[in-house]
């Protein structure tokens, strides 16, 4: 699973909301102020992040998104599965797309690729928002 600058935004956004969840909803450009992302690249993440269940939108003067589910709910890999685009084919860590690569079934590299995304998405699917909250409080 590639972490392309749109999945980094959205888990900033995330990570926001989640620092942010008893003030209740937070407002686009809030988030996109703090964290530093494009507004308008933001108001897309956010919607995504809705559609996949993860935010929920409420509307009017005190709306804005806020988190669907508790932070120790939502894992690193919720978050980037919801951005992902089943259009885009099978990656490896190496390259773009398999499907593009001139080694493709004859590299031998890709066990050694291979067994590095398996360890990756082992820690995207490991982390939540809840352990990425706790390690920036005992930064701090």
């Amino acid at each position: 699973m590639l972490v392309t600058q749109k999945k980094q935004y959205a888990l900033r956004a995330i990570f926001e909301l989640a620092k942010q969840k008893d003030r209740g909803p937070l407002k686009t450009a809030e988030i996109a102020e703090v964290q530093a992302i494009p507004l308008r690249f933001l108001e897309i993440i956010l919607n995504r992040l809705k559609h996949a269940g993860l935010l929920e939108a409420k509307r009017g003067y005190h709306g804005g998104f806020q988190l669907k589910r508790s932070p120790a709910e939502i894992t690193v890999e919720d978050i980037f599965t919801a951005l992902e685009n089943p259009k885009e084919g099978a990656a490896c860590v190496s390259c773009i797309s398999e499907s593009d690569c001139p080694l493709f079934g004859g590299c031998a590299f890709m066990p050694l690729w291979k067994e590095m995304q398996t360890a990756i998405d082992s820690i995207f699917r490991n982390t939540t928002i809840q352990k990425l909250l706790e390690n920036e409080k005992s930064r701090q």
